[in-house]
């Protein structure tokens, strides 16, 4: 890309970040003001009514890989980082294949998983469908919390009643026999958490493993009530260069940038 080419003048480095998650909010609030970056935020419009983000921004995919590359090269992006949900899976790939191609730089931004420890009774599968199976086989009184698009697997557990939480109200809910809605956006404390589980008799909790601490509530409030969690892992990330926070992600900016400039 352009900015790397040796002798050129330190113009600012066109960032493109894919956010939907707390760390590339803070992330896009951090670089605001940074005279050495422009940074344009996308959000995929998985959600009905984002947060804002600081500084400029768009809603709505690109078209895939193709529409992706097209727009790196119309727009002359630098760098793309990558701070979407682990779970965004698909976006995460058409990234990484659209860096390939146009020869972008790319960085990703994720989390750390959360890690079972002492008193934590977890089911781990490897993905939505299996999560699906162990509630048809084991589940009564369900707590799902995967956000609204992968619910749909699990309208087929006929014996469970689930109390579904999401940020907006899923369409696959008409699908469901004996379920409760629960609209709600975190971060969740350890008292509300463990007061819903009890309220509504919750006897198993299914969860992506997303980390952070906005949603770890729950984890926490199983274990206090030694609840199983059905937990679902994250799906294998793209190859490439990664980072667990927006400090690691600023210091690796920084180092760029004093690579080619300084």
């Amino acid at each position: 890309m352009a900015i790397w080419s040796a002798g050129r003048m330190p113009n600012p480095i066109k960032v493109l970040l894919l956010g939907g998650t707390s760390e590339a909010r803070m992330l896009a609030a951090r670089l605001e003001g940074d005279e050495r970056f422009t940074v344009e935020t996308s959000l995929a419009g998985v959600t009905q009514n984002p947060l804002p983000v600081e500084g400029e921004s768009r809603r709505g995919g690109f078209g895939g890989t193709v529409g992706l590359v097209d727009y790196l090269r119309a727009v002359c992006v630098d760098i793309v980082i990558d701070g979407t949900h682990a779970f965004a899976a698909k976006i995460s790939r058409n990234a990484a294949e659209a860096c390939d191609q146009t020869r972008t730089e790319r960085l990703v931004v994720q989390r750390p998983a959360w890690e079972k420890t002492e008193g934590d009774h977890w089911l781990e599968v490897s993905d939505v469908p299996e999560a699906a199976e162990v509630v048809a086989q084991h589940g009564c009184r369900v707590f799902l919390t995967i956000g609204r698009q992968d619910i749909a697997a699990f309208s087929l557990c006929r014996d469970a009643w689930f109390l579904i939480r999401s940020i907006d109200r899923p369409k696959q809910t008409a699908e469901f026999e004996n379920y409760q809605l629960l609209q709600a956006r975190g971060p969740f404390d350890f008292a509300s958490e463990k007061a819903l589980l009890e309220t509504n008799r919750i006897d198993l909790i299914v969860s992506k493993n997303s980390g952070g601490t906005e949603t770890y509530a729950k984890i926490k409030a199983a274990r206090a009530l030694a609840l199983p969690v059905v937990m679902i892992r994250r799906p294998a990330p793209p190859a490439g260069t990664a980072v667990p926070s927006v400090d690691a992600a600023l210091a690796w900016l920084d180092r760029r940038y004093a690579e080619v400039f300084l």
